[in-house]
């Protein structure tokens, strides 16, 4: 773990307790990476309720309840499976806040819609779902890093205005 990650799942863990609230995670293409910067942290447990890695289509529909549909109609790499992965990730845990990632790491997979660096991002809370797509480069690590860091960062953001 970076020392940027570990900083700021010590952030979100300061945020989450100041609240007396939990966050869960629903991670593909991180494949855990956040869960894993979150358990990172001693005390975790006292604002982590549980992570969801969903790496397959199917995954993503028997663990977080992903309708099929959406899957065929905008793909697994899309704000619209994400924004249905972070309301699972809600739906299927006690936490009040959770942070979804569907992407294309790399170094293939990806398409001329939907190519390597791309990722979509949703967070959900008592507000709402927010989703994102970002474009992130370098190779399959860089990617999954940087993936990573904008998860944690725009979660610790919505907490903060929460």
């Amino acid at each position: 773990m970076s020392d940027e990650t570990a900083r700021l799942a010590r952030e979100l863990g300061d945020a989450l307790l100041a609240r007396g609230a939990m966050c869960a995670t629903a991670e593909s293409c991180t494949g855990g990476l956040v869960a894993g910067a979150i358990t990172g942290i001693a005390g975790s447990s006292g604002w982590f309720d549980r992570g969801f890695v969903t790496y397959s289509n199917e995954a993503k529909q028997e663990l977080l309840g992903v309708p099929e549909a959406t899957l065929r109609a905008h793909g697994a790499v899309s704000e619209a499976t994400a924004r249905a992965m972070a309301e699972g990730a809600l739906a299927r845990s006690r936490a009040q806040f959770a942070v979804a990632i569907t992407g294309v790491a790399g170094p293939g997979g990806g398409s001329p819609d939907k190519p390597v660096g791309m990722v979509c991002f949703a967070w959900a809370g008592p507000a709402g779902v927010v989703t994102a797509t970002r474009s992130l480069s370098g190779d399959r690590a860089a990617v999954r890093h940087a993936s990573v860091v904008v998860a944690l960062e725009s979660l610790l953001s919505i907490i903060r205005s929460t």
